[in-house]
């Protein structure tokens, strides 16, 4: 006796007929604001749960909404606390001598976003800064943009390319990526400067970063 196929329920991002299906709704005014990044950090040592779990305790995310599963941890809010928090999540994970890497998507406007989960913080106030701010150290670092739905993209990459250029932390080109080296606060910096160049000029845009610190490779 044949049995009928499981039902599928197929995912359709970015309609506006489906209401109801989670994360296919159309923008709204308030999920235009949102900035969401999701990371993950990978510590090469025997310590890394303490490492990363000690990392994501010690940073204050009471000004963006958060969500850690087994494969990364996503962050959403008002762009300024969310790369606040991102940021001091990799310093504080950062160990003298331990080869540690950070992979982070940041991305708005995406039409499948939705309202919920996210907190949307009235004020510009850091909650990590200050606590994390005189802390220095060098890292490598690879990037890659993705404005969505312009013809002219290109044009716009090299813009946010050539302001590294400017800023002296433009390591070379190389196949799919941008590679960069420099302080942490300084990549941090410039990485705010690409979020913020994107949100004025794109309606939605992907950024896909890496970072590294201590790694034993010599290049």
């Amino acid at each position: 006796m044949s049995q009928n196929p499981e039902e599928k329920h197929y995912v359709t991002y970015g309609s506006q007929q489906n209401s109801d299906c989670g994360c296919g709704c159309a923008l709204s005014p308030e999920s235009v604001k949102i900035t969401g990044c999701r990371f993950a950090l990978n510590i090469m040592d025997d310590r890394y749960i303490s490492i990363i779990l000690g990392a994501l305790q010690k940073t204050d995310t009471s000004k963006i909404w958060q969500d850690t599963g087994r494969l990364s941890t996503v962050y959403r809010g008002k762009q300024i606390h969310v790369e606040d928090a991102v940021k001091a999540c990799f310093v504080n994970a950062f160990t003298e001598g331990v080869h540690m890497t950070m992979e982070m998507t940041f991305s708005r406007g995406c039409p499948g976003d939705v309202n919920a989960d996210v907190t949307l913080a009235e004020d510009d106030v850091l909650q990590n800064e200050p606590r994390i701010k005189d802390i220095h150290f060098p890292a490598d670092c690879k990037i890659a943009l993705y404005p969505m739905g312009i013809q002219n993209y290109m044009e716009h990459i090299a813009t946010v390319v050539n302001h590294a250029i400017d800023l002296g932390i433009y390591d070379r080109s190389t196949h799919y990526c941008t590679v960069l080296k420099a302080d942490v606060h300084d990549l941090f910096s410039y990485f705010d400067y690409v979020n913020t160049y994107c949100s004025e000029h794109f309606s939605h845009y992907v950024f896909e970063v890496t970072l590294s610190v201590n790694s034993p490779t010599k290049e």
